[in-house]
């Protein structure tokens, strides 16, 4: 059994690295604080439909298209809020309007659509995704699969207000 003799000299060593600890910020619960918007991506907007309608599910589905959507500054998750999903698909190229389709988040600001297979253009699988209800900034992401095999991919948003 190990004892720890209390005496000044390890008072003084103790309290002093709990000082230490929380002048650097480490004693202070985590928190989001500064959470730095998410930027357009280039080629994000390819093809966006504006106003697509929000499904249940697009096509036969088979593949899931999930994220979520938090506020810029302190995290905070972010429900009912519009997110567009497109893409080349096995049911239909991202320009069709039947490869469009809208989902709302959650109260804990997660999102999940399902669609069919994506497959690749132009050498790559990949998804666009678009935050545009008006209430932040619009983001357009275009996140690419690391295998045209996968049947699922994710895109995280975090907007700032207008």
């Amino acid at each position: 059994m190990i004892t720890a003799a209390l005496n000044r000299r390890n008072l003084l060593a103790s309290g002093g690295a709990v000082l230490a600890a929380g002048v650097c910020g480490l004693a202070l619960p985590a928190s989001a604080q500064g959470l730095a918007p998410t930027p357009s991506m280039s080629g994000g907007s390819n093809n966006y439909r504006k106003g697509a309608p929000t499904v249940e599910r697009i096509g036969k589905g088979g593949f899931w298209m999930s994220g979520t959507v938090r506020r810029a500054g302190d995290g905070a998750p972010l429900a009912a809020q519009r997110i567009q999903i497109w893409a080349h698909t096995t049911e239909g190229q991202e320009h069709e309007p039947q490869s469009h389709g809208a989902t709302l988040t959650d109260k804990d600001g997660k999102f999940r659509l399902e669609m069919p297979q994506i497959i690749p253009i132009f050498g790559q699988p990949h998804a666009h995704l678009a935050y545009d209800s008006g209430e932040f900034k619009t983001v357009f992401l275009r996140p690419v699969m690391r295998s045209a095999k996968e049947k699922s991919l994710e895109a995280h948003f975090v907007l700032q207000p207008v």
